[in-house]
């Protein structure tokens, strides 16, 4: 039977002498690899005391964004919800009452407002979806927990801190990256 293709190598059958049968030079070699290694810089950062520069591209944690007033940016319109690959997002509208002005910016807002950081992958459609620039993601990990539950984000943990009650707070967690004029795109 002929091959398809022109690929095929013959293999050699030769017998083994007695210095290849005991493998020793196979050995010595991946020994000098080992340590031709030990004597290289190592690449392992210390975490805590040390932190790695990010791409400017990263993605990190999701936050729900806050205007200069304090007021909501997100609508509920879903359209996060919708585009999420990965369905983790979950959210209920409700209507704004008499006198919660200064609350939330329109008249829907999301009342459960939720992320299931166990099933997101961190693509950032959610960001590009968000027609009110509500949803972005920060340079923050999500840190890591012992049960599902402590990694379901509600709205209370996602909401960015009141930029005129805790603006060091608040500026933290928008990190070092300034949001464009019109939203959508995250630029140094």
């Amino acid at each position: 039977m002929q091959a398809l293709t022109n690929r095929a190598k013959p293999v050699s059958r030769k017998k083994m002498n007695l210095w290849e049968s005991m493998y020793l030079p196979e050995i010595l070699r991946g020994m000098f690899i080992t340590f031709k290694h030990i004597f290289r810089k190592k690449v392992t950062i210390n975490y805590p005391e040390q932190t790695r520069p990010f791409s400017p591209v990263f993605r990190g944690l999701q936050i729900l964004n806050r205007d200069e007033e304090g007021r909501e940016n997100c609508t509920a319109c879903g359209l996060c919800a919708v585009a999420c690959p990965a369905e983790a997002i979950t959210m209920e509208a409700a209507e704004r009452q008499p006198g919660e002005e200064h609350l939330y910016r329109e008249e829907k807002y999301a009342a459960k407002y939720e992320i299931n950081m166990l099933r997101c992958i961190f693509c950032g459609l959610c960001e590009e979806a968000c027609p009110k620039d509500a949803v972005y993601l920060s340079e923050t990990f999500a840190p890591a927990n012992y049960q599902r539950k402590g990694f379901i984000y509600g709205k209370k943990d996602l909401l960015i801190p009141h930029p005129k009650e805790d603006p060091e707070a608040y500026a933290k967690a928008k990190g070092s990256r300034k949001l464009h004029p019109e939203g959508h795109g995250n630029e140094k």
